[in-house]
């Protein structure tokens, strides 16, 4: 998706990629770079007193993975585990988490001329983790800020120091 030059070279057209995934019937957008890796769902161990976003924790490869279930932190419907289920391992600057969602539909190219600001309305995602809307076609992608919505303090993930 990339604009290739006449030498065929790669234009630097400040182009991000987005792995985009479903949740209910809205489609978010987040930084591919951030992502570690997409694991289907597996019912993690459960953690006396967290929030009840937070499903538990997983074992990672020897790391202790705490998973929030974007579902619950964003007042959606419940909805039934199913195959199309993943975990979404993120890799932030001072953690590893997973993120549960529906399903994960591909990895966008968008260009900041696609990309519109946000309207400033009251939701249940904090207006500064919205980087903004990305239209692709007739689609329309919620913009994650994924590394400010896992820190802020109301996740209850942010670590002693950070």
């Amino acid at each position: 998706m990339s604009v290739i030059s006449k030498t065929g070279e790669a234009a630097s057209s400040g182009a991000r990629e987005y792995l985009t995934f479903r949740l209910d019937q809205e489609e978010y957008g987040i930084d591919i770079l951030k992502v570690q890796e997409i694991r289907g769902y597996e019912p993690p161990t459960r953690i006396a007193n967290a929030p009840d976003f937070i499903k538990g924790v997983v074992n990672l490869r020897g790391t202790i993975v705490p998973i929030v279930d974007m579902r619950l932190k964003f007042n959606c419907a419940q909805v039934e585990y199913n195959s199309f289920t993943v975990v979404i391992i993120l890799n932030l600057r001072h953690r590893v988490v997973g993120i549960v969602v529906d399903s994960v539909s591909d990895v966008m190219e968008l260009a900041p001329d696609s990309i519109r600001a946000a309207p400033d309305i009251e939701s249940v995602i904090d207006n500064g983790c919205i980087l903004g809307l990305g239209s692709v076609g007739d689609r329309m992608l919620i913009l994650l800020d994924i590394e400010k919505l896992m820190s802020s303090v109301d996740m209850g993930l942010v670590a002693v120091g950070d």
